[in-house]
């Protein structure tokens, strides 16, 4: 026989309701974390209208055609991944072509001569590449994901490289991030790289060792662009990345609660939209004349022209 609670209820009888334990209301609950990577973050301020075609309208509308300078950074990034899984003996300049080859992106070109024109150029750029690195020296990491968590984002995204280097106090982290785009990088476009820096954040909290230098790695030129950030210097970008989160969360309820998404999201229109994937969806887009899919192949790029970022590679 069970014994009666001292109140002579059974042990196992539910409360009375002015007993049960009050629950919390919503009141209490946490604000919801934005979900983040560097590109969702990018394409909202690049553009408002872009951001929604992406990620808020479903299903979303049709995307232009591929980018032959996508498929090309694309083809590039993948030979320097399996290049460094590559044993450290078999890491020899003869064996770009095969690691090319085999992952090659044919999207987007405008025919087989500009294609083979484009794969001979990037295998120069690897060849010339790997003779400035250490074929024995291993990244901390290759194509890795650091996430961090704030009290408005859960970040997370992909470096190229993570490298561990000497330090004054020890070893430090840099982030690494290789470019095959635009011409004209420098200190200033490292020091200014929103993802950059919100991947050195993640990065010093994920492997617990100081991450403040950031360098961009221009394969067409063999030049790097860096900067060395400060604990101040980061936490400027952060709280950039921070407000810009708080915008979109802000238009995405407005949304929700009825508003014109037209409004909500707003278009940035200028030459950008005839590089942009949704331009034939947007009516501001659609009055600037379109960029040809292999149309950033045959020319250098202007300083400030960010067609690569625009169309989707960032490379």
């Amino acid at each position: 026989m069970r014994r009666a609670s001292s109140a002579g209820r059974s042990a196992g009888a539910p409360r009375p309701r002015a007993e049960q334990a009050e629950q919390l209301g919503f009141e209490g609950m946490p604000e919801r974390l934005f979900v983040c990577t560097p590109s969702k973050l990018g394409a909202y301020e690049d553009c408002p209208r872009r951001y929604r075609y992406s990620y808020v309208d479903r299903p979303a509308p049709p995307k232009g055609p591929p980018w032959a300078h996508n498929s090309l950074g694309a083809s590039v990034h993948t030979a320097l991944k399996n290049w460094y899984a590559l044993t450290p003996e078999r890491r020899r300049p003869e064996a770009l072509a095969g690691l090319l080859k085999g992952t090659w992106v044919r999207e987007g070109y405008r025919d087989d001569e500009q294609e083979r024109q484009a794969y001979r150029r990037a295998l120069g750029w690897l060849e010339a590449y790997v003779e400035t690195l250490e074929p024995g020296a291993d990244p901390l990491g290759v194509e890795r994901v650091v996430a961090v968590r704030t009290a408005v984002l859960a970040f997370n995204g992909r470096a190229d490289r993570i490298d561990s280097r000497p330090g004054p106090d020890g070893p430090e982290l840099v982030i690494v991030d290789y470019k095959t785009g635009r011409t004209g990088l420098d200190t200033d476009d490292a020091r200014g790289s929103q993802a950059l820096a919100l991947y050195a954040y993640a990065a010093e909290r994920t492997f617990r060792r100081p991450c403040r230098r950031v360098e961009l790695h221009h394969l067409p030129t063999g030049t790097v662009a860096a900067h060395d950030h400060t604990t101040e210097s980061l936490a400027r970008q952060l709280t950039r990345a921070e407000d810009t989160a708080r915008d979109i969360m802000a238009a995405e309820r407005a949304v929700a609660d009825g508003a014109d998404p037209d409004e909500a999201f707003p278009p940035v229109a200028g030459p950008r939209c005839g590089w942009c994937d949704y331009r034939r969806s947007c009516p501001v887009g659609a009055q600037v004349p379109g960029r040809e899919p292999w149309a950033a192949m045959d020319r250098p790029a202007a300083p400030g022209d960010d067609s690569a970022a625009v169309a989707g590679g960032g490379s």
